[in-house]
């Protein structure tokens, strides 16, 4: 009987199934700078109820943009407008807008250097995002999986991550 019990065990299936994860992670980020500038358009609109308009001496005429008279990227109004009531004694209205466009700069492109933008062109629409500074930011980790991390200045990151995953079945 002991025989068959012993052969019995041999007969079993054995499982040695191990798994063993051991991961540490340190990163450090900057952040970089960044601008992005749109230049603005030159419009002119004009409308009124009850007027009859008048530009360079025609009646119901209205100035114009010249866009054969550019200068810097900016066209220039051709003849201003007048306004003369049509219907005396009655209501009226004039709205006139004009918006004289960003003109082409002689900067179109900057180097950035050390996260600082020396000079950036100021057009309608500007956004710009100042870099980050390393100040004394670091990260370590040495052969024990010992994580360190040094904080820096403004717009800086760092990050410590350890993984440790056991299996046995």
């Amino acid at each position: 009987m002991k025989n068959f019990l012993f052969l019995l065990l041999l007969a079993a299936p054995v499982r040695a199934d191990i798994t063993q994860t051991l991961q540490s992670v340190v990163s450090v980020k900057v952040d970089a700078a960044s601008s992005a500038a749109d230049r603005v358009a030159t419009a002119l609109t004009i409308s009124g109820t009850n007027v009859t308009p008048t530009s360079g001496g025609t009646a119901g005429a209205i100035g114009t943009l010249n866009l054969g008279s550019v200068t810097s990227g900016v066209p220039s109004v051709e003849a201003d407008t007048t306004f003369v009531v049509t219907n005396a004694g009655d209501n009226f209205s004039v709205t006139e807008n004009l918006i004289v466009g960003d003109t082409i700069p002689s900067l179109l492109s900057a180097t950035v250097t050390s996260g600082v933008i020396p000079s950036l062109p100021v057009f309608g629409s500007t956004t710009s995002t100042a870099g980050g500074v390393a100040g004394s930011l670091a990260a370590t980790l040495d052969s024990g999986h010992t994580m360190t991390v040094t904080s820096g200045g403004a717009g800086t990151t760092g990050t410590a991550q350890a993984t440790i995953t056991i299996e046995v079945d």
